[in-house]
């Protein structure tokens, strides 16, 4: 695993990168009150890009100078994303003096954008779906082997297949781990590109864990099944099995709506303040849905990916969710006092 090599000593930091990592893992107590389990979330929206996405951009792209892969003041990053990969690559680009091009789709937010221009990437926007998915996500990649074959010097991280992703990832699970005294039970983890729950199974099964994964898949995701509809929450799901994935990484699959995203959300914020993005909500859902088989006295921990900032013109705009859904306010008011 390649090592950040701004991180400091003796709680210094000697770039933004060395405050990567590290996440606060904090008790729910009010989400499930009548529960006799123990939640605690794991906060990977306090890294200083947004989200969990930190991880896998330092990974990527601090691998591939160590390997020779990519030269700064050179090299061209192009990456595919709908957001927070992006943001992570876009601030270690900045850091470093990488040019860096960022593909995205109409579901990037507004937000999102501005974000990764102030950060001085470059947006290579897709409007046109797959033809034979109807996901932006294979028009996405498609758009990165066109500036591949275009610009020189281009280098693809590829989040979905670049094991470097995976292996960043390894230390949310031994962060867990040692902040719960080894006795991790359940991890509910959403997925995307399959990078942070991968590298969380290989942690647990080097170290002989007996931690059980629920992988938080979205519906209509190819990753655990075959796709059956659009989905509005970018970053939860995917259109295509990503490389990354393999069997048996996870020991049990929860498949969440786009509502689900929206009432996990709302019921996070209303119970314990924690302002949260799409997949979290999932996440918070997904445990709602087996609160009945988790045991007494399990530690179960929910890994909360990215901020909710990002989603305020949609997940927590009651305008946009009440074109979208109706009104379901009921849905996580009635959850949030019961």
């Amino acid at each position: 695993m390649v090592k950040n090599p701004d991180a400091g000593s003796s709680g210094t930091h000697d770039s933004v990168l060395s405050a990567v990592g590290a996440t606060p893992l904090v008790p729910l107590k009010r989400l499930f009150p009548f529960s006799a389990a123990r939640f605690y979330a794991k906060l990977e929206a306090l890294n200083p890009g947004g989200s969990v996405k930190d991880r896998a951009a330092i990974g990527m792209v601090l691998g591939a100078i160590e390997s020779g892969e990519l030269t700064p003041g050179l090299s061209v990053v192009v990456e595919s994303s709908s957001g927070n990969l992006g943001i992570g690559l876009a601030q270690v680009c900045r850091l470093y003096g990488i040019r860096f091009i960022c593909v995205v789709d109409p579901k990037t937010t507004v937000q999102n954008q501005k974000i990764l221009r102030a950060y001085g990437a470059e947006l290579s926007m897709v409007t046109e779906r797959d033809g034979e998915t109807g996901e932006f996500l294979p028009a996405r990649i498609q758009r990165v082997h066109q500036l591949r074959q275009r610009l020189p010097h281009v280098f693809w991280p590829n989040q979905y297949a670049n094991v470097r992703n995976a292996r960043a990832q390894e230390a949310i699970m031994r962060e867990i781990v040692e902040q719960l005294d080894g006795e991790v039970d359940y991890l509910f983890v959403a997925t995307g590109t399959c990078g942070t729950i991968h590298g969380c199974a290989q942690f647990i099964a080097r170290g002989g864990l007996s931690t059980r994964i629920v992988a938080v898949d979205a519906e209509g995701s190819a990753i655990f099944g075959e796709t059956g509809c659009r989905r509005l929450v970018p970053g939860h799901g995917a259109a295509i099995r990503p490389e990354l994935h393999f069997d048996g990484m996870a020991d049990s699959v929860a498949r969440m709506t786009d509502q689900d995203c929206v009432v996990g959300c709302r019921r996070l914020v209303g119970t314990e303040a924690i302002l949260s993005g799409g997949s979290s909500g999932a996440v918070v859902s997904a445990v709602e849905q087996r609160l009945g088989a988790l045991p007494a006295g399990a530690n179960c921990v929910l890994l909360l990916p990215d901020r909710g900032e990002r989603y305020l013109d949609t997940i927590y705009s009651d305008t946009w969710v009440n074109e979208q859904f109706g009104d379901i306010r009921h849905l996580w008011k009635e959850k949030a006092t019961c």
